[in-house]
């Protein structure tokens, strides 16, 4: 998923703030879903539960980056990914990141359609 970094991204130096690399990794997390028309409501949906993230370069407004998505890890109810962050084919942010599926507020098994979306994602 390709980002632009707007003026709204950024301080009064032109860089990126460190918290808007996270928002980039959950819309392109989202963007999964959406694309393969999957759509989530207030009872089903993930929750991040733990974030490792690594801050390698700066971005800059103006800088069009790409977020790329893989699965580390894939249980029943949680899966890992490893999200990129890429400005120019150079890696300027990487964060694996855990996340648990909700029913209800509850930890619940992903359903069959999930499973099938998350497996094109699967490292390999």
């Amino acid at each position: 998923m390709k980002i632009r970094i707007y003026y709204e991204d950024s301080d009064a130096a032109g860089i990126t703030y460190h918290a808007n690399y996270i928002k980039y990794c959950e819309r392109a997390r989202s963007e999964i879903f959406f694309n393969q028309g999957y759509k989530f409501t207030q009872n089903r949906h993930f929750v991040v539960t733990k974030i490792e993230a690594k801050f390698i370069k700066p971005s800059f407004i103006g800088d069009l980056l790409e977020v790329k998505s893989k699965i580390l890890e894939l249980k029943k109810t949680s899966l890992t990914l490893k999200q990129e962050i890429f400005k120019d084919d150079e890696l300027i942010f990487q964060a694996d990141i855990k996340v648990g599926f909700l029913v209800d507020k509850k930890p619940a098994r992903m359903d069959k359609k999930l499973i099938e979306i998350l497996n094109n994602f699967i490292q390999k």
